[in-house]
């Protein structure tokens, strides 16, 4: 059996590196945001085949010519483009068709985000993120209720979740801020989607640890809270481990060969599911630990 719980400082060590350089980067260099946040234009071209669709570098180019600067162009199948820019007239929305009319083109999709649209989904989704994070803590502090207090009561262990999944955002954030400082990825709707989807993934593996910390608490006269976390842990890590790395592998194939439209959101999933399977089992655990500590002064 693995000493888990004995190690925690470690762990508890290097996510404490790792989410602080996160907030660094975030007071650095702040959210690239995309145009769902910001407001601007996104509009789908659709070429014969792909013999005829320009490259990426060439239609920046036309692009910058029409005077539309920093565009962003996304593979959209094997003949399809999306142009994400700044808002634009109806005047430069023609001239971009009227530019490859030549071949063919076809406009299949024109939507515009107004600034004030942007600022609100924005706000929207801060707001949906911090009612799912204070749901799981009432969720999991109504459904641990039963648990007696000579441990940690309930609502504990709803923390200790909550904390293990604040790791996990503000650890993903890191990195695609990063992504979009060196890389100019952007942060949209789709990456909303992604932290709400692992934020449902990473609580249903801690809450497997815990129901087994639930039953290891029967024979509390008989261990300590220490071995009985750690045996929770060391008999739920196999089926943790296995469930994440099918997810993974699944989530790998998509990112591989899934196109680029999708590319950053399945990222923002592998992310979540690493960072999620690791919480689980390293921090929301031993956090009880701490919650106890804390109490009992």
């Amino acid at each position: 059996m693995y000493d888990i719980v004995g190690k925690q400082k470690y762990f508890s060590g290097a996510s404490a590196v790792l989410f602080i350089a996160s907030v660094g980067v975030f007071l650095l260099w702040g959210l690239n945001l995309g145009i769902d946040f910001t407001g601007g234009t996104s509009m789908e071209l659709r070429f014969p085949d792909t013999a005829s669709r320009p490259a990426i570098t060439e239609m920046t180019a036309t692009l910058a010519e029409l005077g539309i600067s920093n565009p962003r162009l996304q593979d959209a199948g094997e003949a399809g483009v999306v142009l994400k820019m700044q808002y634009i007239s109806n005047e430069q929305r023609q001239s971009i068709i009227d530019a490859y009319v030549g071949v063919g083109v076809a406009e299949e999709s024109f939507n515009t985000i107004g600034p004030s649209l942007g600022a609100e989904l924005k706000d929207k989704a801060i707001v949906a993120l911090i009612l799912v994070l204070f749901a799981i803590i009432g969720f999991v502090s109504y459904a641990f209720r039963k648990i007696s207090r000579a441990a940690v009561p309930s609502w504990v262990f709803g923390v200790g979740a909550i904390l293990a999944l604040i790791h996990d955002i503000v650890l993903i954030l890191g990195v695609f801020i990063v992504l979009g400082k060196f890389f100019d990825v952007q942060i949209d709707a789709f990456f909303v989607t992604a932290l709400l989807t692992i934020l449902g993934f990473s609580v249903n593996d801690t809450i497997v640890v815990y129901d087994r910390i639930r039953e290891g608490l029967k024979y509390r006269d008989k261990k300590s809270f220490k071995q009985i976390i750690n045996e929770s842990i060391n008999s739920t890590i196999v089926r943790s481990l296995n469930t994440s790395l099918t997810t993974l592998l699944v989530l790998l194939a998509l990112y591989l060969f899934g196109g680029e439209s999708i590319q950053y959101l399945i990222l923002a999933l592998l992310l979540g599911i690493i960072f999620g399977t690791y919480s689980s089992i390293f921090i929301a655990s031993p956090m009880l630990l701490v919650g106890e500590k804390l109490l009992k002064k």
